[in-house]
């Protein structure tokens, strides 16, 4: 076959599945993925943006170079996680817009990113307007982030059905992509299309088909799906195989192991074919540590290749339209050999816990469908007095989804509204548009996927169908009181194969309920923060804006007693109100708060109450001003233990600050003073006291710590406590050491690269760089590596404007830094000089 006829190209679904708080609208601590922040912190590190500046390396495993994987592959983004990467990585997320914009270039115009249907939703198993919003919803993802329509659209597992396949081709969807075990039967396109009934989905069957029983079908072609309106939309069905070995069986140890697999993947015969694999993306540095740079070897390798070329799938679909025709299986994914099973029944397909069983997948279901039902006529009811029409609205309503400027708000209201609404009936109409959003998202299919009820994802899906529940309240209050309890019902069916989780009524109310939130409980996380935190006269708590009316703090010894007023308001919504608070605080974890509604006519009480109360403060009267709060409050219902969870760890930390310190130098003491004896005891090969054992490991772990914390890093007391843990045989904490590490170089190169040309900048991040390469474990220079390599790029002006001594200083002190990050820089600078030559 011709060179020019043989194309390859590699698929990578990017997805996480949302994790958001569904009062706060941020994602909290996770400690599983610690020493990150949370999951999508930590497999972005891994993977997002690795591959957004993946390494080829030598055999002395020096960088060679450094690319955007993202530009010679397909890939597809999560909606939500791609957002969330625009808020909390925005370096990766930039990088994820330039190998898109690139692969643009490379690919005859043709983006490689395609669309997702929006939160992963089973759309087999959807409504049918349900899935007319999801697939807006993701195409407006799309166009916001990529600023132009999308031609491809993944299905979340490739779950299929003929019905979703027409809904798709009708909103211009030109292409999607299948397993090839989802392909019912196909034929050569010669015969029109019949007429169909109208009730039909698909063109009515036809002679010279050719069924494909057990992916038997031709993966190295795509194939046309028509349908009676005359909408048509093309199917690539991957190669089974391949993917797999991608996946589960190692080919990602070997760049050329993987490119001669791809290679083999073509059939005989001189028609244009592509051999093409899909996976989840993620296969490519989170599961498989390294699998970004087997993915850039691999691309390289195949684009020195003369006898293939690579592509994406709009391109190679716009040079070789199809030339066969197919039908699908109906009601088929990837993930679930029993079809959609695994998202509404026991079928067996889970993670694997040996003698537990889903049967709690159906009944989890059902309490959803019966909610979304449910809420049908009475958004409509509602939706009347608001909107033209309430669905055109929600379908809309991504567009401030994705962004919740005034801006956005004002023209999704110009656009929908029945008539010019209140203040009111403007927060009650985004309060209706949030309820549908959750109610999108309580269908995520990360809910069914795994093997108990009692998951973190499982128990996601459920807090987002309380925020529904909770909105239903507020919007349609006893219309809605059915709601709960009929949900709760349905719950109480489906049983947790943990004991202790009981079933999923239970987890609601154990759970679920706790994280619940109206404004006051904001105003209270607000008014204990305050206590520990100087806010500005207006500042942002997560997905609330708070405005300080009035604010003082008076002490007496430790005890400080916190006063005030403060207006919140919702940021998505738009709901708001005013609240006072007084806050005791008698040192450590002793803290008690009380607030209430606040009203302009109740500033003279409250101006009374803040005078009287900080009277007795100053006379250390305690008890007084408690009994005070009781009086004017009636009660004090908040704690520490009332802070969002991400605050009350802060605060928690700087409660124990001093605590810890203690008890540090309590050890270190300890340790000091029988190092002699520990010494002894590890060099005669004899057993070291536990307690005696404990100390070093925590001194000498501790003293590391602060010292790469420490500006500059001491060097020599560095190396002093790498000699201690050699010679005492302390076991090193390498991921927290290594993450510190990190943290500080990246912190350096930053500098570096924020005064380019700074010969006493670049010394420091020299000597760093220098004392770093001692370190006893391997370190993740990711970010710093990426940064050198910006620096080598975009400063020549800086660096040329030196004089020329400097120059020759700068220029040798840089390339010492490169090889300190384990950089060649010598392959470095020649391919950027033959980059910049092929550009002029």
């Amino acid at each position: 076959m011709p060179p020019s006829k043989r194309f390859i190209c590699i698929h990578g679904h990017f997805y996480q599945p949302p994790r958001e708080n569904p009062w706060l609208e941020t994602v909290e601590t996770q400690d599983t993925a610690a020493p990150y922040h949370d999951w999508n912190e930590r497999i972005c590190a891994e993977c997002y943006a690795t591959n957004g500046a993946a390494r080829i390396v030598n055999g002395k495993n020096q960088i060679t170079s450094i690319v955007n994987n993202y530009s010679r592959i397909s890939f597809n983004f999560g909606p939500t996680l791609l957002s969330w990467l625009k808020e909390n990585a925005p370096r990766s997320y930039r990088m994820i817009l330039d190998g898109e914009h690139a692969s643009c270039k490379h690919f005859r115009g043709h983006s490689s990113a395609m669309a997702q249907v929006y939160n992963h939703m089973i759309l087999p198993l959807a409504s049918p307007r349900d899935r007319v919003t999801q697939i807006r919803w993701g195409i407006g993802d799309y166009q916001h982030h990529f600023g132009h329509p999308p031609e491809g659209m993944w299905l979340p597992e490739t779950a299929v059905d003929t019905a979703t396949l027409k809904l798709m081709a009708e909103h211009g969807i030109k292409f999607t992509i299948l397993a090839p075990h989802q392909c019912k039967r196909i034929r050569p396109l010669k015969e029109p299309v019949p007429a169909a009934p109208a009730a039909e989905t698909a063109a009515p069957a036809a002679s010279g088909w050719t069924d494909t029983p057990d992916a038997t079908v031709d993966t190295t072609r795509p194939y046309l799906l028509r349908f009676a309106s005359g909408a048509s939309i093309t199917v690539f069905f991957y190669n089974g195989p391949t993917s797999r070995a991608i996946a589960f069986e190692g080919l990602l140890n070997s760049g050329e192991d993987f490119a001669a697999r791809l290679k083999a993947g073509f059939e005989d015969g001189a028609q244009p074919q592509l051999a093409h694999v899909a996976t989840d993306g993620e296969s490519y540095g989170h599961h498989h540590k390294y699998g970004d740079m087997a993915l850039a070897y691999t691309l390289s390798l195949l684009d020195r290749d003369k006898t293939v070329k690579l592509t994406n799938y709009a391109s190679f679909l716009d040079q070789f339209p199809p030339e066969y025709e197919c039908e699908v299986a109906d009601n088929t994914s990837w993930s679930c050999v029993h079809g959609v099973e695994r998202w509404r029944s026991n079928c067996g397909c889970n993670g694997g816990k040996s003698g537990w069983n889903q049967v709690w997948r159906a009944p989890l279901r059902q309490a959803l469908d019966a909610l979304r039902d449910a809420l049908v006529p009475l958004t409509e009811q509602e939706g009347a007095r608001l909107f033209r029409d309430v669905w055109s609205a929600r379908d809309s309503y991504i567009d401030v989804v994705l962004d919740r400027s005034l801006e956005s708000i004002e023209r999704f209201f110009a656009a929908h509204q029945g008539h010019v609404l209140t203040e009111e009936e403007r927060v009650r109409a985004l309060e209706l548009m949030e309820m549908q959003r959750h109610a999108q998202l309580m269908y995520t299919s990360c809910g069914w996927f795994f093997d108990d009820i009692s998951g973190i994802e499982t128990v996601q899906i459920i807090a987002y169908a309380a925020r529904v529940l909770q909105l239903a309240q507020q919007l349609f209050g006893g219309q809605a009181s059915a709601l709960e309890p009929a949900f709760l019902a349905r719950l109480e069916e489906a049983k947790s194969n943990v004991a202790s989780a009981g079933d999923g009524a239970a987890i609601y109310k154990k759970c679920v309920r706790s994280m619940e939130l109206n404004l006051e409980q904001v105003a209270a996380h607000y008014a204990i923060s305050s206590v520990f935190t100087s806010f500005a006269e207006e500042t942002e708590l997560f997905c609330y804006r708070v405005r300080r009316i009035s604010h003082e703090i008076h002490t007496s010894g430790r005890a400080r007693l916190a006063l005030g007023c403060a207006h919140i308001a919702s940021a998505i919504t738009g709901r708001q109100q005013s609240f006072s608070f007084a806050v005791l605080h008698f040192g450590d974890q002793n803290i008690t708060a009380a607030v209430r509604a606040y009203l302009p006519e109740d500033a003279r009480a409250f101006e009374a109450f803040s005078a009287e109360a900080a009277a007795h403060v100053q006379r250390a009267d305690f008890p007084e001003v408690i009994r005070l709060i009781d009086r004017f409050y009636g009660h004090a219902d908040y704690s520490l233990t009332s802070l969002f969870s991400d605050e009350q760890r802060r605060i928690v930390q700087l409660i124990l600050n001093s605590t810890l310190w203690d008890i540090e130098s309590s050890l270190a003491t300890i340790y000091q003073d029988h190092a002699s004896l520990l010494h002894y005891l590890s060099q005669a090969g004899l057993p070291k006291p536990p307690a005696l054992a404990l100390a070093a490991t925590f001194a000498v772990n501790a003293g590391l710590r602060r010292t790469l914390e420490t500006d500059p890093v001491d060097q020599a007391q560095l190396h002093s406590y790498l000699s201690l843990a050699k010679a005492d045989q302390v076991p090193l904490e390498t991921a927290t050491l290594s993450y510190i590490a990190d943290l500080r170089m990246k912190r350096a190169m930053v500098e570096l690269q924020m005064a380019a040309g700074s010969l006493e900048i670049l010394e420091n991040a020299l000597s760093l760089a220098r004392t770093l390469s001692e370190l006893p474990f391997e370190l993740n220079l990711w970010q710093a590596q990426n940064i050198w390599y910006e620096i080598l790029r975009t400063s020549t002006d800086a660096r040329t404007a030196l004089q020329v001594e400097n120059r020759t200083r700068w220029e040798k002190d840089f390339a010492e830094l490169g090889a300190c990050l384990s950089i060649d820089t010598k392959s470095i600078r020649a391919e950027e000089e033959s980059r910049a030559a092929a550009a002029d």
